[in-house]
């Protein structure tokens, strides 16, 4: 399983959003055992400016899965990829300077472009699915098929500002990891 940072996000409330403002880019990464599945994500996003009791939606960016396991007649090569969320901090962190993982909500639409055989499974096809990041969700699934192949999506957030936030540049990480 390889593990990458999708997102060191800003969220800016009450203020507009500038490229200084987004964080710096980088990757945490860490190598565990499914050798041949790699996953790569946008290393930052900047969502934009909303303010307190609003809803802000945006787009990550495109997050890959790339099996090159082969595997010959008959064999299956499956794998999942999940998602998962810290916390929205500003400042020192405190109740009004958090958002928590419970607020953000996550869809990973579908495969914007596959390549190679096999059946690949979207965790939630539709705003309507979206899951809040509470706990670690699936984002996309290969659920049958051999050979190498590359699956690609979109995933947006939605991420529901309490009233009580504070001005700030909010920062958290969504992980994706696959195996």
């Amino acid at each position: 399983m390889r593990l990458f940072a999708a997102l060191f996000g800003a969220i800016l409330i009450l203020l507009p959003a500038t490229p200084a403002d987004a964080a710096a880019a980088g990757r945490v990464f860490a190598l565990r055992a499914t050798v041949g599945v790699d996953i790569t994500t946008p290393a930052s996003v900047s969502l934009g400016a909303t303010f307190p009791g609003a809803t802000l939606t945006g787009q990550l960016g495109v997050v890959a899965v790339r099996d090159t396991r082969g595997g010959g007649a008959g064999e299956q090569r499956t794998w999942v990829a999940t998602v998962s969320a810290t916390s929205f901090v500003t400042g020192a962190g405190g109740p009004e300077q958090t958002i928590i993982p419970a607020q953000i909500s996550y869809w990973s639409g579908p495969a914007v472009r596959v390549t190679g055989g096999g059946a690949v499974v979207p965790g939630q096809l539709t705003s309507a699915q979206a899951v809040a990041l509470d706990v670690t969700r699936q984002a996309f699934s290969k659920v049958s098929g051999s050979g190498n192949s590359t699956v690609e999506w979109n995933p947006t957030i939605r991420i529901a500002v309490p009233n009580t936030a504070t001005t700030g540049t909010y920062l958290g990480t969504i992980t994706h990891s696959a195996a």
